[in-house]
């Protein structure tokens, strides 16, 4: 009963979990469909609500019913490793394929968590059920895959630097209104104080950052679509973010072109050798 109801947490938390980002995806996509070169729209963020808990509640149930069957097997599997190192006097080699089994359970978890969001980007964008958009926001990743990766790798990096600019930014008002108030004399060390507020504030903005990479992958695979739909040419979409995508586009087709002259010309060079 307790692994029953340990699945059902862990089930549950997962649901509330998609479903949440499903809604930012939908406010995404409606925000870049509400959109086009003369004006732009306004995100819809009341129909995420709708589509979330009525029309694709099933849909939301079954990614979360997948990763959380991943986390209930790591769990139990951590739990038994333990048994199984403790029984064999912390054998290395025990230690090791415990170490690797961990390993390759972290990357279906990542995997299986990615392909569930872009089965849940697509959805917000066609309105299908989870396996179609599952699959068809594979392949749709599969055919752009360079500008989700750039775009992906970009926004990592983006809500890094802003976890760590926030996160300072605390613990330096910490420090300075402390010193105006005369609270570094009451306090034997500062040490507690910073790190509370270090740790409060990197959670707080690892909450509300992670939704800027939830609607980078939503307007992605809106801008895909979109591209699909038009021959390449999108119709839809504020102009300020197909001119961004535009620059992305010039700097990795210069790069590109550039590597291509260097290969050329070491080509060149051989053939004169």
């Amino acid at each position: 009963m307790g692994l029953y109801m340990l699945f059902g947490v862990l089930w549950i938390c997962a649901w509330f979990e998609y479903a949440s980002t499903f809604i930012v995806m939908v406010s995404a996509a409606t925000y870049y469909f509400n959109s086009d070169a003369d004006h732009e729209g306004s995100a819809e963020v009341g129909t995420g609500f709708s589509w979330a808990f009525y029309y694709h509640a099933g849909s939301i149930a079954i990614g979360a019913f997948i990763i959380a069957l991943i986390r209930f097997i790591r769990i139990v599997f951590v739990y038994l490793a333990q048994q199984a190192e403790q029984a064999s006097g912390d054998n290395e080699a025990v230690k090791m394929m415990v170490r690797c089994a961990e390993c390759i359970l972290a990357c279906i978890e990542k995997i299986c968590d990615y392909i569930n969001e872009s089965a849940y980007a697509y959805m917000a964008v066609s309105g299908e059920n989870f396996c179609v958009s599952a699959w068809n926001g594979f392949l749709l990743n599969i055919k752009h895959m360079l500008k989700f990766s750039f775009a992906n790798i970009i926004a990592k990096v983006f809500i890094l630097l802003g976890k760590v600019a926030i996160t300072a930014a605390n613990i330096f008002s910490l420090i300075e209104i402390m010193k105006y108030r005369k609270d570094t004399e009451e306090v034997s060390s500062m040490a507690g104080p910073i790190i509370l507020v270090g740790v409060v504030s990197f959670m707080t903005a690892s909450i509300f950052l992670g939704l800027f990479d939830t609607a980078v992958m939503a307007l992605m695979t809106c801008l895909a679509i979109d591209m699909d739909l038009n021959d390449g040419a999108p119709a839809h979409g504020p102009p300020t973010f197909h001119d961004h995508v535009a620059k992305v586009d010039q700097h990795g087709k210069g790069e590109e072109m550039a590597e291509e002259g260097g290969s050329a010309e070491y080509s060149r060079r051989r053939l004169v050798d």
